[in-house]
């Protein structure tokens, strides 16, 4: 058999391995707008996702959990346009605005390059601030938290 041959023969069976699924789906009563298991037994349901609590807005600085711990935003940042070309945040927390905003200046870590070089302006690895900090919203715990912060188990060693 020819190598044309063989392609041929492959694409044929693989669309008679197709039709025979859609077949046997059709035959036990599933859909096309139904979202089957692999096993073909239950239709999955989605339910209605919860409703989204809105974001805590108290601008009172959180108690961090360790001594790396990126510090939470305090407040609302819904609409804000952290992109390339404009970064929200830096209006209040860059080190010219904070004599005005009264916000807490960036860390002096973001100014920083990968060489540990320190730069005029923030780094663009620290630039986009979600990727750390992340505001707060009110909500319950969904399961019960038992951590423990590095200052409670220093205080229960000794």
């Amino acid at each position: 058999m020819r190598g044309y041959d063989r392609s041929r023969l492959a694409l044929a069976l693989a669309f008679a391995a197709l039709t025979g699924v859609a077949t046997a789906a059709v035959g036990q009563g599933i859909t096309e707008d139904d979202l089957a298991t692999l096993r073909k037994t239950a239709v999955v349901d989605n339910p209605e996702p919860p409703v989204m609590r809105p974001q805590g807005n108290t601008d009172l600085r959180q108690v961090r959990n360790y001594p790396e711990q990126p510090p939470v935003i305090p407040h609302k940042i819904e609409g804000y346009q952290v992109d390339a070309s404009f970064n929200k945040c830096l209006t209040c927390h860059s080190r010219t605005a904070i004599e005005e905003s009264q916000a807490p200046m960036i860390s002096i870590t973001h100014f920083m390059d990968r060489d540990g070089q320190f730069l005029a302006s923030i780094s663009p690895r620290r630039y986009f601030c979600n990727q750390c900090h992340v505001p707060q919203h009110e909500v319950r715990d969904p399961v019960e938290n038992t951590f423990v912060d590095v200052d409670s188990l220093l205080q229960d060693g000794q």
